[in-house]
């Protein structure tokens, strides 16, 4: 199956600064947002809690016209607007909230397919609680921005694009 890119403009994620870029088709970065990968490291089995490595796509935007802090369960808005109170309450909530990135994976047995598949493994880019760090390894997976962040790069990118994560 052949993939093609909307242009040549990429995300680039580096797990070890912590750092998401957009990068413009010319390889200047545009904008550096910090990011929150997942605690267990770099891995791409099934089960592994950790953020996979490799060429990705984003799959599908989801949470366009949502409200900053709408609280998302598998993929659909819960009606709740997230807030100190509604933490209290669900404490054991993993929060996926404002927009979602969903990724596949493009990279055959590495981070697609049998037991290694980003798309299937639910890997997201989305917002996160404000108070949650940026910056430190601290997800399940996903890659986690601040809500005003993942606003805005979602605006500026489409299905199709590439998505590295080193």
């Amino acid at each position: 199956m052949t993939i093609t890119f909307p242009g040549s403009a990429l995300i680039r994620i580096n797990l070890e600064a912590q750092t998401l870029e957009l990068v413009a088709a010319d390889g200047t970065v545009g904008q550096c947002y910090p990011v929150s990968t997942a605690l267990n490291g770099a891995g791409e089995q099934d089960g592994s809690g950790c953020t996979p490595r490799g060429e990705h796509y984003i799959r599908a935007r989801i949470g366009g016209n949502a409200p900053l802090n709408t609280v998302f369960i598998a993929r659909r808005p819960t009606g709740e607007c997230y807030s100190p109170d509604l933490a209290r309450a669900h404490p054991q909530r993993d929060w996926i909230l404002t927009r979602i990135l969903w990724l596949c994976g493009r990279e055959w047995g590495v981070n697609r397919g049998p037991g290694v598949d980003t798309f299937r493994r639910f890997i997201y880019i989305h917002g996160t609680p404000d108070t949650e760090p940026m910056g430190v390894a601290r997800s399940h997976g996903c890659i986690r921005m601040r809500n005003h962040d993942i606003a805005e790069l979602f605006e500026q990118v489409e299905p199709g694009m590439r998505v590295i994560i080193q």
